[in-house]
């Protein structure tokens, strides 16, 4: 039997030992952050199920690394500023667009549904990324559409997650502006603050025959790492051969794949 030189592939003791090494210190700095980012000894030696000692000597190599600090007050320890330099690079590529490409695939494979992703535009919800399947839905819009607050799904979405003001505005403008037969497709004394307080409890937002005729689509939120919606993750169909009511496998589906998305985002809601 011909010997590796190179110890190429051998598990040697060393080297599973410095494998154990590495795991644990990623154990320890993964439990900081479930912990809020900071904690006792004993408190994170009982997340990783782990003696105080073996943690305690793990904590001066993290600290040493900067990777972990220590509070000289209440002797907390505390992810450091590599830690925080590494979470910075990391949010840099959190765009969401981006990491849901692989979403918006799923979804128009398994459901051979039109499906897009939107952010909100200083001038309203805007589709940014856009994947239809074979025989796609013929819609009067594409990439860079700018679409309404209160007669889209994603408008929807984003109207009722977003607690802001101007977007509130925009929505009292555009009821204004609507006609009767867009109207009477609201409820309520508020129909605004009815249609939020819906999307909100069914978390997502379904439409059928609102913006186009025969069309019907539901939208799901996107959430950033600080729990803020960054994105609408929508799908549409034919009205009759799509049911976007939530709850049913459509509005299952996007909101699963919404979820996803935040996931990757850093979203731990």
């Amino acid at each position: 039997m011909t010997k590796n030189p190179q110890g190429r592939g051998e598990r040697t003791p060393e080297r599973r030992a410095r494998v154990q090494s590495a795991e644990m210190g990623m154990s320890i700095l993964k439990s900081l952050s479930r912990l809020g980012g900071g904690a006792s000894l004993t408190t994170v030696s009982a997340d990783v199920c782990e003696s105080t000692a073996k943690v305690h000597r793990y904590m001066a190599s993290l600290i040493q690394e900067g990777l972990v600090a220590q509070d000289s007050a209440t002797q907390h320890y505390y992810l450091g500023q590599e830690a925080l330099q590494i979470g910075l690079a990391a949010l840099r590529r959190c765009d969401p667009i981006r990491l849901g490409e692989a979403s918006l695939l799923r979804l128009r494979e398994e459901l051979q549904v039109t499906c897009f992703l939107a952010v909100m535009g200083n001038k309203g919800p805007t589709v940014l990324r856009m994947e239809e399947p074979g025989l796609s839905v013929t819609v009067n819009f594409r990439v860079g559409a700018v679409l309404p607050l209160l007669w889209s799904a994603t408008g929807r979405v984003f109207l009722s997650y977003l607690d802001d003001v101007e977007v509130l505005a925009q929505a009292d403008e555009e009821l204004a502006a609507a006609d009767k037969a867009l109207r009477v497709l609201l409820a309520g004394k508020n129909p605004i603050a009815q249609l939020r307080k819906d999307v909100l409890a069914a978390g997502c937002a379904a439409i059928e025959d609102v913006m186009l005729r025969g069309i019907s689509a539901v939208g799901a939120p996107v959430f950033d790492h600080t729990g803020r919606i960054c994105a609408s993750l929508t799908a549409l169909g034919t009205s009759g051969g799509f049911d976007p009511a939530p709850g049913n496998k459509i509005a299952a589906r996007v909101t699963e794949e919404a979820r996803a998305i935040s996931l990757l985002l850093g979203y731990s809601g």
